[in-house]
């Protein structure tokens, strides 16, 4: 396993990688074309804001499994490419939230008393005690875009210096908010009624210029802005004439629309705006904790694991996933069991969770089934970050019921497949003790081990059958580990399962077919 750090990270994460056993490489500043030529040979990317992952870079990483931000922002790795390639993405959601919260209010503190510019007035040699005349934030109004890790954080420290805290945070509750001393509004009254205003959002298509020009006139005259979020988010010529007018008192930004951020740009000539180049998460303890927390997340996946953060399979979060851990085995095989027995294009698939597991979290079960399903019938990799995608564009319809009320088991998990040539059903369980059980076939109950080959006959329930397709077997140096049969009614259709040791021609699949009263037979690779 080989990992590239194509941004400077902390040499401890790099440390953390040799012990593991992985090589870690450390190459900064590469054009995308180097990328381009050396990314074929890693498993693993770490970035922080620097590079630019794009299409081109994860295409050309054929043995990519993960991408790790070492920071919160995903904005400069294309995500959909990374998804349909398979690759996770993670990032180090909290690992520079105290440096970047500490940073906004250390902004928000030097621009209400204007330190930079009389710091930089006294290195002059001028001793100038009036031309900066600050104001204070006590019982000033701070309006937090975005309450999150850092804005939460941010809030609080507002709090303990006696200002008053509006937030717009459409994906919290007024009860949570009111808990953390906050009092939420909606984006245009936080906007109106706030001194100063902090953004901690990221950067999407819908907070991209989300301050403008027709904001900024809604704001309090004077008011003072703070952005240590993304670039992006305001726009900085609307900010330059609100700055210049007076509608802007002042600005404090550390994130910018285009970084570096250019000698020549208007924000530069202006004398009441406080700039850094991107420092929120530049502290000593910050660059340590994003290192160690995504260079985890890269061990956990090259050693079989799961990202704890990963941006681009929700479904798949470890929080989710520990509930129903035991039951992903037999889902993953039941997708792959039903895929190989439906013959043609699958165009829909139905699963049903029954029991207890109905009362839990299902869509990490769903996603290991369609990684199950798809494996057969794909040439490249299918895993559990591009499987709902791959599903997607085959046009696949996949449908979740969940049933409480449990009848012959604990818990049951069932799956229906259906192409144009027919449909398929089964069904399966975990015994505690035993493991995976395969329990259903269209509708009959067997008890059969889904692992290794498995041969599944449909035959006419009468005596002798058992024999006769043992004898087959036999005739070809097939040998049986294990059998079951499942039967409705004495003397009509029956299955039966068996557990071969190796695996089973065409040429035996058609003289098992040839036996009086085996309708058909299928092999299947667990």
């Amino acid at each position: 396993m080989k990992v590239l750090a194509s941004d400077k990270i902390d040499e401890s994460g790099l440390k953390m990688l040799r012990d593991a056993g992985i090589e870690a490489d450390m190459k900064i500043g590469l054009p995308e074309e180097e990328l381009v030529k050396i990314i074929p040979q890693y498993d693993a990317l770490i970035v922080r804001s620097d590079t630019k992952v794009t299409p081109k870079i994860i295409e050309a990483g054929k043995k990519l499994q993960i991408i790790g931000r070492a920071g919160v922002g995903v904005d400069n790795v294309d995500l959909p490419t990374a998804t349909k390639n398979g690759v996770i993405v993670v990032n180090s959601p909290e690992g520079n939230t105290v440096a970047a919260a500490e940073h906004s209010f250390a902004m928000l503190l030097a621009m209400a008393r204007q330190i930079p510019q009389a710091h930089g007035k006294l290195k002059t040699g001028v001793w100038d005690k009036k031309s900066f005349k600050g104001v204070e934030v006590l019982n000033k109004v701070l309006g937090v875009v975005g309450l999150g890790k850092i804005g939460r954080r941010v809030a609080s420290y507002a709090l303990g210096m006696g200002m008053k805290v509006l937030a717009y945070d459409p994906f919290v509750t007024e009860e949570y908010a009111k808990s953390l001393g906050v009092e939420l509004k909606p984006l245009d009254q936080v906007l109106n009624q706030a001194n100063f205003v902090t953004f901690h959002i990221p950067k999407t298509k819908e907070t991209a210029n989300l301050i403008n020009k027709a904001t900024l006139a809604k704001m309090k005259k004077g008011v003072r802005l703070i952005n240590v979020a993304r670039g992006g988010i305001i726009n900085e010529a609307d900010l330059c004439e609100a700055l210049k007018s007076g509608q802007v008192a002042a600005a404090a930004l550390d994130v910018f629309e285009k970084e570096p951020l250019s000698a020549d740009s208007p924000l530069l000539n202006l004398d009441n705006i406080v700039v850094t180049p991107h420092l929120g998460a530049s502290t000593v303890e910050a660059q340590v904790n994003v290192a160690i927390d995504v260079v985890e997340q890269i061990i956990d996946v090259l050693q079989g694991g799961v990202a704890r953060s990963a941006v681009n399979i929700p479904s798949m979060k470890p929080e989710l996933i520990a509930p129903v851990r035991p039951f992903m085995g037999i889902t993953e095989k039941l997708g792959t069991l039903a895929a190989q027995l439906v013959p043609g294009a699958v165009s829909k698939v139905s699963v049903e969770y029954s029991g207890e597991i109905a009362e839990k979290e299902i869509s990490p079960l769903t996603t290991t089934l369609l990684k199950g399903l798809l494996t057969p019938m794909m040439d490249v990799v299918v895993n559990f970050v591009n499987a709902p995608l791959i599903a997607k564009e085959r046009g696949i319809e996949i449908t979740e019921t969940k049933n409480c009320e449990a009848r012959d088991f604990a818990n049951l998990i069932k799956v229906k497949v259906v192409s144009a040539q027919g449909s398929r059903e089964v069904g399966g369980t975990v015994f505690v003790g035993v493991g995976d059980r395969l329990v259903l076939i269209d509708g009959y109950r067997v008890d059969a081990d889904p692992s290794g080959y498995l041969l599944i006959i449909s035959n006419i329930d009468k005596p002798g059958m058992i024999g006769k397709v043992g004898t087959c077997l036999g005739q070809h140096g097939i040998n049986i580990a294990s059998m079951d049969v499942g039967r409705l009614t004495v003397n009509e259709k029956a299955v039966m399962v068996l557990n071969v040791d190796n695996t089973v021609s065409d040429t035996v699949i058609k003289d098992l077919t040839a036996i009086d009263g085996i309708a058909g037979a299928t092999l299947v690779k667990l």
